[in-house]
């Protein structure tokens, strides 16, 4: 009993750091893009808040370039865990700028949401620099990196230069998807209503998706996804505005979905497509 006792009352404490809990950043880059192949340059550049920052910048391999994606990985790890995402891009013609948040790779300071809002726009300013005059710009997240996505655009100083927005794996509330975490353990059943409320939902996507209109919006989500309940992806549709697409992906994991060939090629068309504003409608795969 006395243990029991000792594990709930070190839950408690646990989740008294609440939302930096949605952070699990390594520091030791793994990989390279070199050792997949990919041609690449480090990139260093600085938050508002003087924070120094890192990104690879991958160039597109091919001589007709179709656009620029900057990409926003998940909540764990780092650019170089999360490189295979994207490192098929470049070899159809787009651009990638992958980067790491503060407290993340070789990326300085320590994880929190305001902070990472501050990277976002940071990178956007760098993404924005190095477009030509013709140049598309998607901005791409996964998880984590797909709510950030929705939250840092909506008030974004170069929201009107975004031509799309695609997340994969997104949740639609901080504190919603902590409540639902809490549930799911016995332990922590009891407690899922006052810690989620303790949770900071000032970025909240779920209210903050409509305001992203008129870019095109793709929300991806693998049906089988159990970091992240799918019923997420259905909410942040139903409140995003027009033009918008839904692709639920059967038998698909968390950011799963973009390792099936015909989603990738979709993809890939969605991207394509863009330059003439042709929006394929929702699809089932």
């Amino acid at each position: 009993m006395q243990r029991l006792l000792f594990l709930c009352l070190s839950i408690l404490l646990l989740f008294t750091a609440c939302t930096s809990l949605f952070f699990y950043p390594q520091t030791r880059l793994v990989r390279t893009p070199t050792q997949l192949g990919i041609a690449y340059e480090n990139v260093y550049f600085m938050a508002a808040d003087g924070v120094r920052l890192h990104a690879w910048w991958l160039p597109a391999s091919i001589e007709k370039v179709q656009g620029t994606v900057l990409f926003l990985h998940g909540n764990a790890e780092n650019i170089s865990t999360h490189v295979k995402s994207v490192a098929w891009l470049p070899g159809k013609g787009f651009n990638v700028f992958l980067f790491d948040y503060r407290g993340y790779g070789l990326s300085q300071g320590t994880p929190h949401l305001k902070g990472l809002h501050l990277d976002v726009e940071a990178a956007l300013t760098i993404v924005i620099s190095r477009l030509g005059a013709s140049s598309k710009l998607i901005v791409f997240g996964q998880s984590l990196g797909a709510s950030l996505a929705i939250t840092s655009l909506s008030t974004s100083a170069h929201k009107k230069l975004v031509n799309a927005l695609v997340i994969d794996s997104a949740f639609s509330s901080y504190r919603e998807i902590t409540r639902e975490k809490l549930a799911n353990f016995w332990l922590t059943w009891a407690f899922q209503w006052p810690f989620s409320l303790s949770v900071n939902n000032t970025y909240r996507p779920l209210k903050e998706i409509a305001r992203l209109a008129p870019i095109p919006i793709l929300i991806i989500h693998g049906t089988a996804d159990k970091i992240i309940p799918v019923h997420h992806a259905q909410r942040l549709y139903a409140a995003a505005s027009e033009p918008k697409q839904l692709w639920l992906i059967p038998n698909q994991a968390h950011i799963q979905s973009l390792s099936r060939a015909n989603v990738q090629q979709r993809l890939l068309e969605f991207y394509l497509n863009l330059e003439i504003n042709s929006i394929h409608p929702n699809s089932e795969f």
